[in-house]
């Protein structure tokens, strides 16, 4: 009897009438916070793949599809789809006719359901937009935007690069063109208490998001966080204080609004902390067991109540 709160698993189903498996892809996108527009370094937690790690880079996109395909091929069971996800870097940091020459023969494939981009808010100009709109009156197309925080003093640490603001009108912008809207949001940020990580999600939720990805601030090898870590500058959470974050912000939700992830991990040859991170299915069921405890508690206090399970 968990926490009710809608799954992507479950939305996917809804929305769609079947499971969707995400094919993580590359096409081939920098950063303004790497090209030297913003900066050079990335931002503080990211990666030198800019979050890609399980990507097929460099490969043709068609064969990156073939091998991802490949790589989730055990779990497809009955009646699946796919969505195509661009993962790496910033998927719309490209001129429109760039991006539609990515995206379009991608989307156009028959075994395509859902077009996904992950993307940066002040990387939506509108002619982008326009060939967004355009997409997705072919099929579905979703853009994922890296909010990660709402704390000025964690913005800035992380080198962001954009105000609140930009956020909020990104997913305004996206909304007004019928465009799904997911929000990446990291939890355990230095310095950032739960009461914080809540107004994150707030302020995503008074935006307007259409769903939700949480992300366990992980260290990884290489990147500006893993020098503040090993100085002693912060300590990443413990998974009993992960769970906890979680079921307090999955109560929050509305129905109405999936969560796409419940957690994340990085590579495991670079990953310095939380090592309990590297362990997916012992965490995974950890949540579970923390939600359910949540679940029972709230419907002895509450009388009958429906819970979805995850």
């Amino acid at each position: 009897m968990p926490i009710p709160y809608t799954s992507m698993n479950e939305y996917c189903r809804r929305a769609y009438g079947k499971k969707l498996y995400k094919l993580s892809l590359d096409g081939g996108f920098t950063c303004p916070t790497r090209d030297g527009t913003l900066g050079v370094r990335g931002c503080t937690f990211c990666s030198a793949a800019g979050s890609g790690e399980f990507t097929g880079r460099g490969a043709d996109l068609n064969e990156q599809i073939a091998d991802a395909k490949r790589r989730v091929a055990a779990k497809c069971r009955g009646d699946v789809g796919y969505i195509a996800y661009f993962q790496s870097f910033t998927g719309t940091y490209a001129p429109a006719d760039r991006l539609k020459s990515v995206y379009q023969p991608v989307i156009a494939r028959p075994d395509i359901d859902v077009l996904s981009i992950a993307t940066r808010p002040d990387c939506l100009p509108e002619d982008t937009l326009a060939l967004l709109s355009a997409l997705n009156k072919i099929k579905p197309v979703w853009v994922e935007l890296g909010l990660q925080t709402s704390k000025p003093e964690s913005v800035s640490y992380i080198r962001r690069g954009y105000e609140n603001a930009v956020y909020t009108d990104a997913v305004r912008a996206l909304r007004e063109r019928g465009i799904y809207v997911i929000t990446h949001i990291i939890l355990g940020l230095p310095g950032e208490t739960p009461d914080d990580m809540e107004e994150t999600l707030r302020f995503a939720l008074a935006a307007g998001t259409d769903g939700v990805k949480f992300q366990l601030l992980h260290v990884l090898e290489g990147t500006d966080l893993a020098a503040d870590w090993r100085a002693g500058s912060f300590d990443t959470l413990s998974l009993e204080e992960y769970v906890d974050i979680l079921a307090r912000l999955l109560k929050i939700l509305p129905p109405e609004v999936a969560v796409h992830r419940l957690t994340g991990d990085g590579s495991k040859k670079d990953l310095l902390s939380p090592l309990w991170s590297a362990e997916k299915k012992k965490v995974l069921n950890a949540i579970r067991e923390r939600l359910g405890r949540c679940g029972q508690a709230e419907a002895s206090s509450l009388g009958a109540t429906s819970y979805k399970q995850d």
